[in-house]
């Protein structure tokens, strides 16, 4: 099932995701939502792919936009599911270095491997780094990551999370929210290049949230 656009009224199908969570093979140990916050999240991925979608349709700077050959169809997402929202720490390394990003296009990028984040799946922990700009007034925060999905049912080159600015208190909680997955510009068009996850940026299990492919 994939899902292109949001209903107004979504109320059911909300529902419908709350009561088959745990049904999958794939256990994950997220946070353990009340219904009225599980319905306010889902109602968040909503009003989320709307807006993706609005900005893909109208906006000047949209890819689809930029490049007249490509034809804007809808993105295709998975159906949203809280158990893919987590809320954990930034564990800042002791000594973040600046490592080397490629590009889609062969070109080299310069980030600070800055930290991590955890991610709690099936009693077990993955890791996830955590980059920034090596500009120390630059406070965004970047996750990008391939799964066993990526290849198959998403973009082969990997995705993109985005999280909060970096907050001072070291005991902060980010919002982790991997339905809100995307895939970057060059996976619509080859105008663009993006950043390659690197190899210690895989997740070992199928997330089965955020933006599917969007060529087939």
């Amino acid at each position: 099932m994939t899902m292109q656009f949001m209903p107004k009224n979504f109320t059911i199908l909300i529902f419908f995701f709350l009561s088959v969570i745990g049904c999958s093979k794939q256990r994950i140990q997220s946070e353990h939502f009340s219904p009225q916050d599980s319905i306010r999240i889902v109602n968040e991925i909503i009003a989320h792919r709307s807006e993706a979608d609005s900005f893909f349709r109208n906006d000047p700077d949209s890819p689809f936009n930029k490049d007249t050959t490509v034809h804007y169809e809808g993105i295709k997402w998975f159906p949203p599911d809280v158990r893919y929202v987590f809320r954990t720490r930034l564990f800042r390394y002791e000594r973040p270095e600046q490592v080397t990003i490629l590009g889609t296009k062969g070109e080299e990028r310069t980030m600070v491997r800055y930290g991590y984040i955890i991610i709690p799946l099936d009693e077990k922990e993955f890791r996830l780094n955590v980059y920034k700009s090596p500009d120390r007034n630059d406070r965004h925060l970047a996750v990008w990551f391939t799964d066993e999905t990526t290849g198959k049912q998403t973009y082969p080159v990997g995705r993109y999370v985005d999280m909060e600015d970096e907050q001072p208190d070291p005991q902060y909680l980010y919002t982790i929210n991997l339905n809100n997955a995307y895939n970057p510009y060059c996976a619509y068009s080859s105008l663009y290049t993006c950043a390659v996850p690197r190899k210690e940026d895989h997740l070992d299990f199928s997330v089965l949230a955020g933006e599917l492919k969007y060529h087939q």
